[in-house]
């Protein structure tokens, strides 16, 4: 019994780390690429004629549009899976019809093995419904 106990002390300690070290990444790859481009894709659209906002609430980076502020694509650290991975959340109202969906953004990369060339990939794709309008 003691061994057992120990067993989950030792592998929850080791979880804990694995979730300290993913948010020190994640927060390094939000200020380093995906705010900023982000903000880039944003003024990109609204010299485009579709006007979007980026906002950072808490440790996400979200970018939604100004017709309807349920419009939107959310980066975040999703810690409740092992191991820790960069996840998007995705919301789109036409009508009364609203679809969330969450996908993850690079599934196994740990946050500083995403690159700024697949986020942006990722974005256009995930912001298709209110770019095809």
């Amino acid at each position: 019994m003691q061994a057992a106990l120990a067993g989950a002390r030792e592998r929850a300690q080791q979880r804990r780390q694995r979730v300290a070290d993913a948010e020190s990444r994640y927060d390094r790859f939000l200020d380093n690429v995906a705010v900023p481009l982000a903000r880039q894709v944003a003024n990109v659209l609204k010299a485009e004629g579709r006007s979007f906002t980026v906002s950072t609430p808490g440790r996400t980076v979200r970018i939604e549009t100004d017709r309807g502020r349920d419009d939107y694509v959310e980066i975040s650290l999703n810690t409740d899976v092992d191991p820790p991975s960069v996840v998007a959340h995705i919301r789109h109202t036409r009508g009364s019809r609203t679809i969330d969906e969450e996908r993850a953004l690079k599934s196994g990369a740990p946050p500083d093995e995403i690159s700024e060339d697949e986020l942006l990939e990722f974005l256009l794709r995930a912001l298709e419904p209110w770019i095809e309008r």
